[in-house]
């Protein structure tokens, strides 16, 4: 059958019975005229009749009038015609006053089966119909019947794509995880000292910073089966299919053990429960009860290793986080200094590049980048080089990548008027004129006027990676954020809307530095507002104010004083510097983009 699927002979029979049909409902629509047979004699008396023909068994008659037309009528069974026309009066005289004629046809054996084919061609048709939406539906593993089957995809781990050798800048995640592979591989050397390995291992950190990568990379290294699946395919519209999936997959795991069981995304059915919209019986409750006893239940001697990955660990259900069930949390987080040169290192292996492309400078122009974000960075890249026709990828390619996944593609072709054109320049150069003023600004890279997303023109520092931040370098970095708007009034007596997201960012650094960070002398260090979050949307949605209308009054004064002291301090820097600031800004409106190098030679 499947191959009459395959060469079309199938369709082809399906079309003709169509047709076919449709011939026959059309040839319905024309059908004679049937009467009775005491009408046909009174017509044969009156010498309307002009021959009369026997058919179908010698029961069915086909008269036709002298007028033309055709009608049909029937006889008993089994009495001879002329008999049955006789008793009615159409006597033999009768007939051959006017001449009619009285024929008998042979019963045709054809004429039979076409009737019965014709009866049975619709059901046939509709059974076709039926038998081949059936055998679509079953295709893709019968999906159709498979709702409670699990949609784990399996690796069987003889043959491994993925190793410890392709993840890089997260070493210390990767030798926790070393640990897994250890047991998996002999797990006689951990039983011998009484050691139990964790049940499960939850790998917890931003999107896009390796942590599915590190899965595939454990299944890799352990030469075990894999199962994949994400939380979300879990759940299905029917009630029950989520926790029946479960069973499927840790029936599964159980039968290819020791293996590694790996749930992506596992906050999609392992929220806190009772705080869905369906209440207790939710039914994505209902499949998170079951992982809890599959993982932790009466049956616990299992050699499976659960492995899950997620960005948002505060919403998780803190009976999944227990021990015996996520034993060992496992922080992937976005990588330093170090890890981004790794990282960089493995993702243009296999890419021509160019004498002049230096990764170390690449690496420190990236404070922030995930794994995900350095490899869409080589990617760009790669596109640019190519889009010059270039055989190999240099540094201007790696330079325009990164700002081009920073601020979005240049926008050469937007109309600016030479007057707004002058603004820009001086709004930029303000910015990088103060940052290089102020102590604890990071270092100015690159000053640029031309249009990049939404920004008419950018000042990009050279980022450090820090993990704590000193009240004085906010306070020069509140300087510098203010720098373009102070050089606009300083120049032109007059601001502009140009300013507007630097407003936006050094207001809400302001109001961190009082209200988080307890950096106002005044109020002292203190921390004002606790955040409302509801569990099920999994995203903040407001502040609780745990303070009085007269603290919030100080709040905002202290926001006020500390955002003025910058932008005085910022206005002071351009005052000391104007001749600099008038320099740099005409060289960009010559230039229209000044690199370090050349930007330190003119502020010198």
């Amino acid at each position: 059958m499947s191959r009459w699927f395959r060469n079309g002979t199938l369709y082809l029979l399906i079309l003709a019975a169509f047709f076919i049909l449709l011939f026959r409902l059309a040839n319905s629509g024309q059908q004679q005229i049937e009467i009775g047979i005491n009408k046909v004699a009174l017509d044969a008396r009156n010498g309307l009749v002009k021959s009369i023909s026997v058919t179908s068994g010698d029961t069915m008659l086909r008269v036709k009038l002298t007028s033309g037309d055709e009608v049909l009528s029937r006889k008993e069974a089994g009495v001879p015609l002329l008999d049955t026309l006789a008793q009615l009066g159409v006597t033999e005289d009768v007939i051959d006053q006017y001449g009619m004629k009285i024929n008998f046809e042979p019963e045709s054996p054809w004429g039979n089966w076409m009737a019965i084919l014709g009866s049975l061609l619709p059901l046939l048709l509709f059974g076709g119909l039926i038998f081949f939406l059936f055998r679509q539906a079953q295709g893709g593993a019968n999906q159709a019947l498979s709702f409670g089957k699990s949609k784990a995809r399996v690796l069987s781990g003889d043959k491994p794509t993925v190793t410890f050798e392709d993840v890089a800048g997260v070493e210390e995640a990767k030798q926790e995880l070393i640990e897994v592979v250890d047991f998996l591989r002999e797990p006689e050397k951990f039983i011998a000292l009484g050691a139990r390995i964790p049940k499960g291992v939850l790998m917890v950190g931003p999107p896009g910073c390796g942590k599915t990568l590190m899965a595939r990379a454990v299944a890799g290294e352990a030469a075990v089966p894999f199962f994949s699946i994400s939380g979300s395919e879990f759940v299905e519209m029917f009630v029950g299919v989520g926790a029946s999936r479960v069973r499927d997959l840790f029936d599964q795991a159980k039968e290819q053990s020791p293996c590694i069981v790996f749930i992506d995304e596992v906050d999609a059915v392992g929220r806190h429960r009772g705080a869905g919209l369906g209440g207790s019986h939710d039914e994505r409750e209902q499949t998170l009860n079951q992982i809890l006893v599959e993982m932790d239940g009466f049956d616990t001697d299992t050699n499976i290793i659960i492995m899950a990955a997620t960005n948002r660990p505060d919403i998780l259900d803190q009976a999944l986080l227990r021990p015996g069930r996520f034993d060992r949390r496992v922080v992937i987080d976005r990588p330093d200094m170090k890890g981004r040169r790794k990282i960089l290192d493995i993702h243009v292996r296999g890419k021509p590049l160019a004498r002049g492309v230096n990764l170390e400078v690449v690496a420190k122009q990236t404070p922030g980048f995930s794994g995900a974000d350095i490899e869409n960075l080589v990617n760009e890249a790669a596109i640019l080089a190519a889009r010059r026709d270039a055989k190999s990828i240099g540094m201007e390619d790696m330079q325009e990548a990164i700002e081009k996944v920073i601020a979005g593609p240049e926008r050469k072709s937007r109309l600016i008027s030479d007057e707004e054109r002058e603004i820009i320049a001086y709004h930029e150069a303000g910015h990088a004129v103060v940052m290089h003023s102020l102590p604890h600004c990071d270092p100015v890279h690159k000053v640029s006027i031309v249009s990049r997303g939404m920004a008419l023109g950018y000042t990009m520092p050279l980022l450090e990676d820090r993990h704590l931040h000193h009240k004085a370098k906010f306070e020069d970095d509140l300087a510098g954020f203010l720098g373009g708007r102070a050089a606009e009034e300083l120049i032109f007596g007059d601001v502009t809307t140009g300013a507007g997201n630097d407003l936006e960012r050094v207001t809400k650094m302001a109001r961190s530095m009082v209200t988080q960070y307890g950096m106002s002398k005044k109020l002292g260090p203190l921390q004002f507002g606790e955040k409302e979050e509801l569990v099920f949307l999994g995203k903040e949605i407001g502040e609780q104010r745990n303070y009085s209308e007269a603290v919030a009054r100080e709040i905002d004064f202290e926001i006020k004083r500390i955002v003025t002291e910058a932008y005085e301090r910022a206005k002071n820097a351009l005052i000391e510097n104007k001749d600099k600031l008038t320099e740099l800004a005409e060289r960009l409106m010559e230039a229209e983009t000044v690199d370090a190098s050349e930007f330190e030679a003119l502020m010198v």
